[in-house]
């Protein structure tokens, strides 16, 4: 066996889990094995990493037996059963569910904004909900250059949030719809509501189930994730937030319209912003109003950066601004995300082979 790490990926036939193998095979993480686990479902199916085949087995406990990093992407209950039996058997693990993220012990990560949390894991790093990470990567290069006071989010995000069968869904119904026919849906907004309705030529402002406070908890996790990676508190008050989550007709990548008060209303301007954004890592400024340059999710799929463009004042409220984000929701918002935490464990030494 070659030096490097073993590798496990959890859920690796779902749409993230796929893009997790291309995402790893692109890292620079020394790989000397890599187990594909999935559910018994798909146990037994070959898939291929650096151009070997490799058959996807069963997860269970044992699975981990060897394994240094598990990148896991398979739904919070089987994150909540599997990853700590991965850490028993001394791996380190990267989750891109909702299991761990509110857990004051793990930390929650956008490694441009908070590597430095890693040094505070306990064998499972939480990577934040897709449309939260490309948030904080837009609007960090302003929270360290300005402040922020509050920050107001709505949210345009693709159907490929909610899985590889939503996003079948939606072109299943787009084709019927074009055909005459009735959308039959089935999946939005959510399955775990007890209404369903199409999302194609619709938009849905509805993401996961409504929580008794009239939010919905894709924006709770918002607003607490934005608070836990900024501050490190989840219920700070330092930095007010709120938000509206939209599903749009879109098959990948999120958009999200950003109202955001400074706290340096006298130093904060649409130039020096543009400018903080565009030194930022894993930035990139898109915005340009005289030639209609500005982030759109067919251009952003693909790609791993978070695109920020529609930079303005708000003429109303001095050291005001809107802008407009847009990324690819499978890669930087969870594939590309996941990867780069590991990469980060494996540069400062913070997981080890066993």
């Amino acid at each position: 066996m070659s030096e490097g790490f073993e590798v496990a990926i959890l859920g690796a036939t779902g749409a993230v889990g796929t893009r997790l193998i291309q995402q790893l095979e692109q890292s620079t993480i020394p790989v000397s094995k890599v187990r594909l686990l999935a559910s018994s479902r798909s146990a037994g199916k070959t898939l291929q990493f650096k151009g070997q085949d490799v058959t996807v087995e069963e997860a269970k406990p044992e699975s981990f037996e060897g394994v240094d990093i598990v990148l896991a992407s398979a739904g919070g209950s089987v994150s909540k059963k599997l990853l700590p039996e991965a850490v028993k058997r001394g791996a380190v693990c990267v989750d891109n569910t909702s299991a761990f993220r509110m857990d004051p012990d793990v930390p929650l990560v956008v490694p441009e904004v908070n590597e430095k949390a890693l040094y505070k894991h306990h064998g499972i790093i939480a990577n934040p909900n897709c449309s939260t990470i490309q948030m904080m990567v837009a609007l960090e290069p302003i929270r360290k250059e300005f402040g922020l006071k509050q920050i107001i989010v709505s949210t345009y995000q693709a159907a490929s949030g909610a899985g590889q069968s939503a996003l079948n869904e939606l072109k299943q119904e787009a084709q019927d719809f074009i055909d005459g026919k009735e959308m039959k849906a089935e999946i939005f907004p959510t399955k775990g509501d007890k209404k369903h309705y199409p999302l194609a030529f619709n938009l849905l402002p509805q993401i996961d189930v409504l929580e008794d406070n009239l939010y919905s908890h894709e924006e709770w996790k918002m607003i607490h994730e934005t608070k836990k990676i900024m501050l490190d508190d989840m219920d700070s008050s330092e930095i007010k937030v709120t938000a509206t989550c939209v599903r749009v007709p879109v098959p990948i990548s999120h958009g999200e319209s950003i109202w955001i008060d400074t706290v340096d209303h006298d130093g904060a301007s649409v130039e020096k912003i543009r400018q903080a954004v565009s030194d930022f890592p894993g930035a990139v400024l898109e915005d340009d109003p005289e030639h209609q340059i500005y982030p759109q999710p067919i251009n952003a799929t693909g790609k791993r950066e978070t695109f920020v463009g529609r930079i303005r004042p708000d003429l109303e409220n001095k050291g005001a601004f809107n802008l407009w984000v847009v990324s690819d929701n499978l890669l930087k918002g969870a594939a590309w995300n996941t990867v780069q935490i590991a990469e980060r464990l494996v540069a400062d030494d913070l997981v080890h082979v066993n």
